[in-house]
């Protein structure tokens, strides 16, 4: 009997394991698919997510600046106060009125904190002001006697528990006594009885004994007139020296100085030593009177624009020259030196605002030139001109209640708005220029809060040539600090752009021939065996940090390139012809012995050929240097051709930076060349023609859209390259296409300064734009790059 064992079960079950298999081969692929574009959106996401970033930080500094009313009240001081001023938190105001009693108040809303009276003598009054010194607060005051005190006004800030206290303070710096504009003329006596009695008069003195004697004394010549009063001041305090100049009722402008004992070192309240008083002459056409923070300068201005500068370091006062600031037959409305005592900003009644400061000119002489205007609205007459403390800004307002405020180096005008309804009689900024207060003609007070974080940025401060104080001629300048609070910053993004570009310019000329060209020998002329030696090893080049690369370029690298510039500059030369020639002379070998060397392993023969080369070119540097440069080849340069040379410059960038791109454009090249298909060459081959044609008309135009992305991307990593230029490139920001010297780039700048810069600043901010055009340039670039490659793709597609 036969047994037939049937499992109907079989067949259900394998089919079962089928669909399970396959299901799980779907989900797999489902994960795959979902998992590569949610990276994919990830890495999307994150680039779009700095570049919101980069843009949220970079957007306030083109935000417009704006205004606000925030308080109006009377006057705090009996009169028009002749001087207003405001501490840096904005909370205590001062106004010093004509009868001398300075006055503190509010600013929120004008109630009066304290009064102190200068010490002036009997009822006289103050005839003239100077602000000897914004940042101490140092002011100087002319009195009807004609004599000159200066007090400075301080701000105590204390704290208990976490509440602010400022408590202001008056006090004297030089002491309580006046500085009297001249002396005061003593008789003279030439002797005693007789005498007619027109001539006499009696004089009363006492002995140590007590006793009283009288005697009739003569007097050969009587005291001088007294001086008219003061009706302009000018004064500067500076290293324990303080300089005075007025200009009296009668038109005659006097000078003084004085000296404190010990100078810089002075205790307060020292002692002053006044030299002779020194009179300029009569100017009776004169409106107003600067003095240089330095106190060297002295202009004197005139209703009708002309200026008169006089210099007063060296001894005697000496006229530099005479300048006109507006055109014949307009008048002068204000003149005011700007925030680090260069630029002088002079309002006609054209309602034009003219900057002027000292140029060197080509026989080293220094002279006023007349740098940029300014439009004010047309029919606009100005009443107040202030200028910020610490920043190149400055305000002007008008008749009809009308406040612009102007930055210069910039050349914007930031704000033009109706503040009030009248005249604009008097204006004072704070340090921190975000509170004004503005004085009417209605004896009311205003207080304004501005918003103006950032008027220096501009398209033409950014991107353009700017004629700065101190520079013969516009300039693109990046220098964003200095140990000056005068300073005045320089942020233009230009020479940053140019020494990126000109950092990644050297690096691939240097890099892309190696790259391409030994990418191509790799893949379509060296042996397998040899092949999976060297692409490993140049690949790994990639992983050496760009800070040992940076260290060696800057500390080995240099030093070694300029002390053997000729080897340096014979090095690539030399390597072509040399290696030409070796290879030509390999050719001529007799067969036996070129046989030897299996395919593919030529290039091994060329080790000991680079080898030699590099021996001679180092051998021959300094014989070459001594007989054709003197011994001194960069000397010589500067002397002969006037090229100068920096040891960290763009040779030796390009060295560095090229070795460290060559292996992202060597890399990804062999593997475009390489994975061409083998039929396509191999059908050129069958074809009759040589491996060179197939390599050039072949093999390259397939595998151009690859060479062109390590191309590309070996850009972008010269581009963003941060440590190499940091140490090997001396970081100065300037625009020359030497090879011999250095540049900044932006992402070294940024890594320089980011540190160092204020949190929210301009500074800071432009540092975040710099990174904001890198991220830019990068991603056009690549965009043009990958459009280029889909059409090369295109192109050859069909080979």
């Amino acid at each position: 009997m036969n047994t037939q064992v049937s499992n109907p079960a079989s067949p259900a079950a394998g089919l079962a394991t089928r669909d399970a298999r396959r299901r799980w081969r779907q989900f797999k692929d489902r994960a795959a698919r979902v998992t590569v574009f949610a990276g994919g959106l990830s890495v999307i996401g994150a680039l779009v997510l700095i570049f919101v970033y980069l843009f949220y930080v970079v957007l306030p500094l083109f935000a417009p600046a704006g205004m606000q009313t925030v308080a109006s009240y009377a006057m705090p001081v009996e009169g028009e106060p002749m001087l207003l001023s405001i501490e840096e938190q904005a909370e205590i105001g001062m106004a010093l009125p004509a009868s001398g009693n300075i006055q503190f108040f509010s600013v929120a809303d004008g109630s009066r904190l304290e009064q102190v009276a200068l010490p002036l003598a009997g009822n006289a009054r103050l005839t003239a002001v100077s602000s000897v010194n914004r940042d101490r607060g140092l002011v100087a005051v002319a009195s009807g006697d004609n004599d000159v005190h200066l007090f400075r006004h301080q701000y105590r800030i204390s704290f208990e528990g976490d509440n602010r206290f400022i408590a202001p303070k008056v006090d004297y710096p030089f002491g309580e006594a006046a500085l009297a504009l001249r002396d005061r003329p003593q008789p003279e006596v030439m002797e005693v009885n007789p005498m007619p009695a027109s001539q006499a008069y009696s004089a009363t003195a006492a002995t140590a004994a007590g006793e009283v004697l009288t005697a009739e004394v003569a007097v050969t010549e009587l005291p001088p007139a007294p001086l008219s009063p003061i009706a302009r001041l000018a004064v500067r305090s500076s290293d324990g020296t303080v300089m005075v100049a007025a200009q009296t009722e009668d038109g005659h402008i006097w000078l003084r100085r004085f000296a404190q004992s010990g100078g810089l070192f002075a205790a307060a309240g020292g002692a002053l030593t006044a030299s002779p008083p020194q009179d300029l002459g009569a100017f009776p056409q004169t409106t107003q009177l600067i003095l240089t923070p330095d106190a060297d300068v002295l202009y004197v201005a005139e209703a009708t624009g002309r200026l008169l500068v006089y210099r007063l370091a060296g001894g005697a006062p000496t006229l530099r020259e005479t300048v006109q600031l507006l055109p014949e037959g307009t008048q002068l409305q204000q003149l005011s030196l700007l925030s680090g005592g260069d630029s002088l900003v002079a309002v006609g009644n054209d309602a034009v605002i003219r900057q002027w400061f000292p140029v060197r000119d080509d026989q080293n002489v220094t002279r006023l030139i007349e740098i940029r205007q300014f439009e004010l609205p047309p029919g606009s007459q100005a009443l107040a001109l202030e200028s910020e403390q610490r920043r190149r800004g400055f305000l002007v307002g008008d008749q009809n209640g009308r406040l612009d405020v102007f930055y210069s180096t910039s050349e914007r005008r930031v704000i033009s708005e109706q503040a009030i309804n009248g005249e604009v009689r008097q204006l004072s900024i704070a340090p921190r220029a975000n509170t004004l207060l503005l004085a009417d003609a209605q004896h009311k007070l205003h207080v304004l809060k501005l918003h103006n974080e950032h008027p220096e940025v501009s398209w033409s401060a950014l991107w353009g040539k700017v004629w700065y104080e101190g520079y013969a001629e516009p300039d693109y300048v990046w220098q964003s600090s200095s140990a000056s609070s005068d300073f005045e910053a320089k942020f233009s993004l230009t020479p940053l752009a140019f020494g990126t570009l000109k950092a990644a310019f050297y690096a691939m000329v240097i890099a892309v021939p190696l790259a391409i060209m030994g990418a191509i020998f790799t893949a379509n002329f060296m042996a397998p065996r040899m092949r999976t030696m060297v692409k490993p090893t140049i690949e790994v080049m990639e992983a050496l940090p760009t800070v040992i690369l940076g260290f060696l370029a800057g500390l080995w690298l240099a030093p070694i390139a300029e002390e053997n510039l000729p080897a340096a500059l014979m090095l690539v030369p030399a390597l072509v012809f040399g290696l030409i020639l070796a290879a030509w002379l390999w050719s001529r070998l007799p067969g036996r012995i070129r046989y030897l060397v299996p395919d593919g392993w030529e290039a091994a023969l060329l080790v000991p050929a680079v080898a030699l080369i590099l021996f001679l070119v180092f051998a021959v540097s300094g014989p070459v240097e001594k007989l054709f440069f003197g011994g001194d080849m960069p000397a010589w340069f500067d002397r002969e051709l006037g090229i100068g040379y920096d040891q960290r410059n763009a040779l030796v960038v390009g060295f560095a930076m090229g070795f460290a791109v060559i292996p992202t454009i060597f890399s990804i090249s062999e593997d475009a060349i390489f994975s061409v298909p083998r039929h396509l060459s191999q059908g050129s081959l069958a074809l009759g023609a040589t491996p060179w044609q197939t390599l050039m008309r072949v093999v390259l135009p397939t595998a151009s859209p690859g060479i062109f992305s390590g191309v590309m991307i070996g850009m972008g990593r010269a581009v963003g390259e941060t440590m190499i230029v940091l140490m090997a490139t001396g970081n100065t920001a300037i625009m020359d296409w030497s090879i011999f010297e250095g540049m900044r780039t932006l992402s070294a700048n940024i890594a320089v300064e980011m540190p160092e810069s204020e949190v929210a600043s301009t500074h800071y901010r432009i540092l975040f734009l710099a990174g904001l055009v890198l991220f830019l340039f990068t991603f056009l670039f690549n965009t043009l790059a990958e459009t280029v490659r889909q059409r090369l793709r295109e192109k050859y597609s069909s080979i």
